[in-house]
């Protein structure tokens, strides 16, 4: 497949991506989803990008990328947080674990990531695992009866990780 955009170094990631998955519409939402997991979100112009490559509207590509959850249009950290706030959990203070998170990053509902993009903190309405309530994930790992001295030992053995 030849990519124009691949002119420009810029895309030559997502051109890879659209060469892998296939220049087709239906391959919208896979083509997505490597866009995603190569950038940690879905900046806007890598979106026209795509919509031009597709052959697909542009605000089409947005409205995909914006119905969906997954999905995010804002830069996320290198670890994401997801802290389980539906019925099981929150009974079990969840919310106790997400201010003790949040305090220890500096973060906010309003500031959700920190400012050297290493941690994005997020709540959920289920991770489907309410037998280890509470529970969250870090990235794809996850974490049952956590307290928030156990998810604060979390971050601190990340912290620790990366400061290496």
């Amino acid at each position: 497949m030849s990519c124009e955009g691949c002119k420009q170094k810029k895309f030559e990631k997502v051109c890879r991506i659209i060469a892998e998955h296939g220049s087709k519409p239906s391959k919208l939402i896979p083509i997505l989803h490597a866009v995603q997991r190569e950038y940690r979100y879905l900046p806007e112009e890598i979106l026209t990008y795509v919509a031009m490559s597709l052959k697909l509207p542009p605000a089409k590509v947005y409205g995909v990328a914006s119905f969906y959850a997954h999905y995010s249009l804002k830069p996320k950290g290198k670890y994401v947080v997801h802290i389980c706030d539906g019925t099981a959990c929150h009974v079990k203070g969840s919310i106790n674990i997400l201010e003790a998170m949040r305090k220890k990053l500096g973060l906010s509902k309003e500031k959700p990531t920190d400012d050297n993009m290493l941690f994005t903190i997020e709540t959920v309405s289920c991770l489907g695992a309410c037998g280890m309530a509470p529970v969250i994930t870090i990235n794809e790992d996850v974490y049952g009866s956590v307290t928030p001295q156990s998810a604060v030992a979390l971050l601190d053995g990340i912290l620790e990780k990366e400061a290496k």
